[in-house]
């Protein structure tokens, strides 16, 4: 069983950036990939990036696309998300999220996930 923490929300005024990090541990996960989600009040989960252990293949979601940068540290056990010109529809709770046996591509959808992190709260203030 996987198990995921995340950390390093918080507040940011708008066009700011912040740093989200996943800490990963209970089993190897060389076959997985690793991803974030968000999901904002009153909204669905929804995918944002991910990015597989073995090679670090990306994916992003169109709207994250040149804002938001999926990295791993295969050393420390860890992922992360940088977040820059962040705006206010961003605000959310971010997901780290895991998946044995799937692309980067594979991954973006809900029901691909094996493990949730507890999630994390990234409030951006206009």
């Amino acid at each position: 069983q996987v198990q995921l923490v995340e950390s390093g929300g918080g507040l940011v005024q708008a066009g700011g950036s912040l740093s989200l990090s996943c800490a990963v541990s209970g089993r190897t996960v060389s076959n997985y990939a690793m991803g974030w989600f968000r999901q904002a009040p009153g909204k669905e989960r929804e995918f944002v990036a991910t990015i597989t252990w073995s090679d670090g293949s990306t994916y992003y979601a169109d709207s994250m696309k040149g804002r938001f940068t999926i990295s791993r540290d295969i050393a420390k056990d860890t992922v992360h998300l940088q977040m820059n010109s962040l705006k206010p529809e961003d605000t959310a709770v971010y997901y780290c999220a895991a998946a044995s046996f799937r692309t980067a591509q594979g991954m973006s959808r809900l029901n691909a996930v094996d493990a949730w992190g507890q999630g994390t709260l990234v409030t951006v203030s206009s």
